[in-house]
């Protein structure tokens, strides 16, 4: 039991990170339908906005529960929450890419690849986070 609570206690981050993405695809989904069914947004828009809400949920999450920033200040919470929607941009962009190269180029089937291709994006999500866009800064020491 002991090993079980060392696991939990030293994996709390990637079960908190998958924890908060659940409820990120929840926000996702939620903003998407107020958008599109209840406002009448267009499908694009409703996405972009859904997008967009989701990210920042996602950003005010990790940066609190998940990795537990340390980062004060406007300007370096900006530059933080920058750099998070940046690598969330170059994960976006490249699960894109490849459901375009490979379910519309080579044919291959579609829920598969996606399936596998978000596998592959959270894990980056995940390490952009952690070692990009939260990673501890070391204290000078004096």
């Amino acid at each position: 039991m002991n090993k079980l609570k060392d696991l939990l206690r030293t994996r709390m981050d990637v079960i908190a990170y998958l924890f908060f993405g659940v409820c990120t695809t929840c926000v996702n989904v939620a903003s998407y339908w107020i958008f599109a069914e209840y406002f009448g947004v267009g499908v694009m828009a409703s996405s972009c906005i859904a997008w967009f809400l989701a990210v920042l949920f996602a950003y005010v999450t990790n940066r609190l529960w998940v990795f537990h920033s340390t980062v004060h200040g406007f300007y370096s919470v900006l530059r933080e929450m920058t750099n998070f929607f940046s690598c969330r941009l170059a994960t976006g962009a490249l699960d894109i890419a490849c459901m375009y190269v490979f379910v519309v180029l080579l044919g291959f089937n579609g829920a598969i690849i996606k399936l596998f291709d978000d596998i592959v994006i959270i894990v980056l999500n995940y390490l952009a986070s952690k070692f990009i866009v939260f990673r501890s800064k070391k204290q000078p020491s004096n």
